[in-house]
């Protein structure tokens, strides 16, 4: 799945749930229940081994990806304020949603080729549900809309 739904359901459960010991861990654990949802995401790992490297279109993507995950997840925050306490576990929760991920940049895009990251790349792929780019994208908009309708109305 793209990081900015990661980043919108973490900002989210920890704004409807303010106790962070319960809410941070269901942010982060909420990653791996949304890669099990039929998504679609640029295919890094394969580039890799196709092409030799990740093709500028897809750097791209994952760029304007991160830079939407973050400038939501802000947005998401300023919606606790004036309360900055709870605003920035709001902002935790979003990098907790995307925490598994971000573990991977470093093999993908600093070459760290190591093996405790190919193990957690393993563990990963293999929760995973691909689907059509069509398809994969409509039950991302999903969730993000599901999301914030939790956030702004349930």
């Amino acid at each position: 799945m793209l990081e900015t739904p990661h980043a919108i359901v973490g900002a989210v459960i920890v704004s409807k749930i303010p106790n962070p010991i319960i809410s941070l861990p269901l942010a982060f654990a909420s990653h791996f229940v949304l890669d099990m949802v039929p998504h679609w995401n640029p295919h890094l790992n394969t580039e890799i081994r196709n092409k030799g490297k990740i093709s500028s279109t897809t750097t791209l993507i994952v760029a304007a990806d991160v830079l939407l995950a973050i400038i939501s997840g802000v947005a998401i925050s300023s919606l606790s304020l004036p309360d900055t306490t709870h605003a920035g576990f709001v902002l935790m929760g979003a990098f907790s949603g995307v925490l598994p991920d971000v573990v991977e940049a470093p093999y993908f895009f600093l070459g760290w080729k190591t093996k405790a990251i190919e193990k957690w790349l393993s563990f990963q792929k293999s929760i995973q549900s691909d689907t059509t780019p069509f398809a994969g994208l409509m039950t991302q908009v999903a969730t993000v809309l599901a999301s914030i309708w939790w956030v702004i109305g349930g």
